[in-house]
């Protein structure tokens, strides 16, 4: 297959069509009929996937890609690179090795990568890909990594896992056991190779449910990009057994950073009523479940326990969204009647019996412009709209 689609005619006509409508150019006379139409097809679509979150493969001549869910599912190279400065040494083994994106990053930070496969085509598609990226300190093994690890019996300073879950149809909740390969039926297997093991699950892995299942644990970090949480990932080190240290990350124009010891702490935030500004906690905070820790870090009272808003009398630097309050009202007929019905207005529903769509049909708010609300409940227990703009 590599070798058909590295016909220069063919590449040129995968990059010809990348921002073409798909469906309309599968239904052409195939123009290589030595090649396989859907082949073709799917080179199209993928590379199209991998523009934005794989520039590097994107801008490289002749890499040949897998299927378009592969792409879909695989690191973003923004992650990769996050992910290569954690790990260090001599040598790494990855025991889910897939498109190879975390591979080719850790490539630059260890000396010598070993890259397991099940899929035989799969791997031949990553081994090609390193030759084209130059990358020559990786190894392409195809089979189970668990023989394949058990096979080489030597050391490695890091292994590297990407468990896939094994059932879609069990829908937002899943556990680890759930996965292949199972990590935590054969971390003790995998300690006898390293110390250090590094494992990246989906964000609706819910941090409670991976804690239950995994021991020594050091570190959770969870990676999200622009505001959006792509990765968890698990820093086990074998015969630690201290506080967990839980970072956030979020990746943006300037990275948001906050961390915080996962201890059993009595102390409380403070709360107050809407002051003169109010602050969002961005995505990686609110699924680390930081909420108390981040008010007592920069000194912010909540809202309401639940609602993880906070606010101040005076501005901060702050991991997330930043908004100055101009008005604050009850969630009363009246009020909304007079401040926002009919208006434009973006909406922002936390710890509020109303969805945000049921807002909107119900006050005949339109989405946009410069005002942002968010509907809320106080720590008097009264359901109340703060009116704001974006600072």
């Amino acid at each position: 297959m590599i070798k058909n689609l590295l016909d220069p005619k063919i590449q040129e006509f995968i990059n010809a069509n990348i921002g073409e409508d798909i469906s309309k150019i599968a239904l052409q006379k195939n123009p290589f009929p030595e090649t396989h139409w859907i082949d073709i097809l799917n080179q199209i679509e993928a590379k199209k996937k991998s523009k934005d979150k794989l520039p590097t493969f994107f801008a490289t001549k002749n890499i040949i890609y897998p299927n378009k869910v592969s792409v879909e599912q695989t690191s973003s190279e923004k992650t990769a690179f996050f992910k290569s400065n954690l790990v260090s040494g001599k040598n790494l083994i990855d025991l889910t090795g897939g498109f190879g994106v975390d591979d080719l990053y850790f490539s630059k930070t260890i000396k010598h990568i070993v890259h397991c496969e099940l899929n035989e085509s799969l791997s031949e598609i990553v081994k090609h890909n390193f030759e084209i990226l130059k990358t020559d300190n990786i190894d392409c093994i195809t089979g189970d990594s668990f023989k394949i690890l058990k096979d080489l019996n030597q050391q490695y300073d890091w292994i590297y896992i990407d468990p896939s879950r094994r059932n879609e149809s069990k829908g937002k909740v899943f556990m680890l056991k759930d996965c292949l390969p199972n990590v935590p039926e054969n971390l003790n297997f995998y300690f006898q190779f390293s110390n250090n093991i590094l494992i990246k699950t989906a964000p609706i892995l819910d941090i409670k449910a991976g804690l239950s299942e995994l021991k020594n644990v050091k570190i959770i970090h969870i990676i999200a990009v622009d505001n959006e949480v792509k990765e968890v990932l698990w820093q086990i080190e074998k015969n630690f057994d201290d506080h967990i240290e839980i970072k956030t990350i979020n990746i943006t124009k300037e990275n948001q950073n906050f961390s915080f010891k996962l201890t059993v702490n009595s102390q409380k935030p403070t709360f107050s009523l809407p002051l003169q500004y109010l602050y969002e906690p961005n995505a990686a905070i609110m699924k680390s479940g930081g909420f108390n820790q981040v008010g007592l870090y920069y000194k912010i009272s909540k809202l309401h326990q639940h609602s993880h808003l906070y606010t101040s009398e005076k501005i901060i630097a702050f991991p997330g969204r930043i908004f100055k309050i101009e008005n604050v009202i009850l969630y009363h007929k009246p009020e909304m009647k007079t401040h926002l019905e009919n208006k434009k207005a973006n909406i922002t529903a936390r710890n509020f019996p109303e969805t945000v769509e049921n807002i909107r049909k119900k006050w005949k708010i339109k989405e946009g412009g410069n005002i942002y609300c968010f509907f809320t409940i106080n720590n008097n227990e009264e359901k109340i709209v703060l009116i704001c703009t974006k600072i």
